[in-house]
């Protein structure tokens, strides 16, 4: 398989500490001690233009997890995932890769290491998907390092891991919704970086190819061993998939580690506006939240809504815990694109 003409790079500059303009930090970061994860914020104050969005937050990413954040609307979610992709520089306090300012680090030496699937991406008219999935290896290239057996190697693998190497002739704007974000996945694979980052990746997709998306991530994960950080909307997904959850509200952190002991009724509650029962997913065996419901107008409830101690239920503030909830009914072992 040949995946077309190969993408004519920008050219990065480079750092003013680093005249050579080639990378001094390899994919394992030879000769940089980290005390603690590859990827943390440090009491960062996050923001546009005088609108602080977050202040003093500090998080760490554990290493090999498949790290998902939740929040409702406008929470700071995304504004964190810029952050850690080096896209926003903080206002105050550091992001830090392998024990270093991110901000000081050479453009490519972080794209070697980190890859972003940004919340919207759009593709050039009429590329290919095989030329567009090769792009993911511009990092790699360099004055020295052209395109090689080995790259159409990686572009090769990364589309059939995803399940697109049968479009790979196929031009990107022809492709359904679930086909083009696996088709960005495939070009974030061929990065080969350690650390994937991914905001709100199941975006206008329907409830299938949200499956299809998160099962591959999961897979990605599991398989090759990659960091992988998401913002996601729906929380019963991000309990399912995730193996350290983040809660955010209001540019807070209100609690992080494993899905089982971050999600309880009264964390629902606080962060999303939501009453709930937390049940265990009959499937995954993960939490499931199940929003209390909603009594009908001028009467009582129906027979069997009253085990619900009298609370009343609404919606969260942008649909977040029942949006996808119908992925409960996914067999545990489905397989992955």
């Amino acid at each position: 398989m040949t995946p077309g003409t190969p993408p004519v790079p920008v050219p990065v500059p480079p750092e003013p500490n680093d005249p050579s303009g080639s990378s001094s930090m390899t994919s394992r970061h030879a000769g940089t001690s980290t005390a603690g994860p590859r990827l943390r914020a440090d009491a960062v104050t996050l923001g546009y233009d005088q609108r602080v969005i977050a202040e003093g937050l500090s998080v760490d990413i554990p290493d090999h997890s498949f790290t998902v954040v939740v929040g409702p609307n406008a929470c700071g979610k995304s504004t964190l995932l810029r952050a850690l992709a080096r896209l926003l520089k903080p206002a105050e306090g550091r992001v830090l890769l392998d024990g270093r300012a991110i901000g000081g680090l050479p453009a490519k030496s972080v794209a070697r290491t980190l890859g972003l699937l940004p919340q919207t991406s759009v593709a050039p008219d009429g590329i290919t998907v095989a030329s567009l999935v090769a792009r993911g290896r511009y990092p790699h290239q360099g004055l020295l390092r052209q395109w090689s057996p080995e790259d159409e190697r990686v572009v090769a693998e990364s589309m059939e891991a995803t399940g697109v190497a049968a479009l790979a002739d196929r031009r990107v704007d022809e492709l359904s919704g679930g086909q083009r974000q696996r088709v960005w996945i495939a070009m974030a694979l061929a990065q080969q970086t350690p650390l994937l980052l991914l905001d709100e990746p199941t975006t206008y997709l329907d409830i299938q190819h949200q499956i299809d998306v998160l099962d591959l991530c999961a897979r990605l994960h599991e398989e090759g061993g990659r960091t992988l950080v998401a913002v996601l909307h729906d929380l019963n997904q991000a309990a399912r998939y995730a193996t350290h959850l983040i809660a955010m509200r209001d540019g807070r952190i209100e609690a992080q580690g494993p899905p089982a002991e971050v999600i309880t009724a009264e964390l629902v509650e606080r962060v999303f506006g939501v009453r709930c029962r937390i049940i265990d997913d009959p499937e995954s065996g993960t939490p499931l939240v199940v929003p209390a419901a909603r009594r009908p107008r001028g009467g009582a409830g129906r027979e069997g809504h009253e085990g619900h101690e009298g609370r009343q239920g609404h919606e969260g503030h942008d649909g977040s815990v029942t949006a996808a909830s119908a992925a409960a009914a996914r067999p545990a072992a489905t397989p992955a694109p």
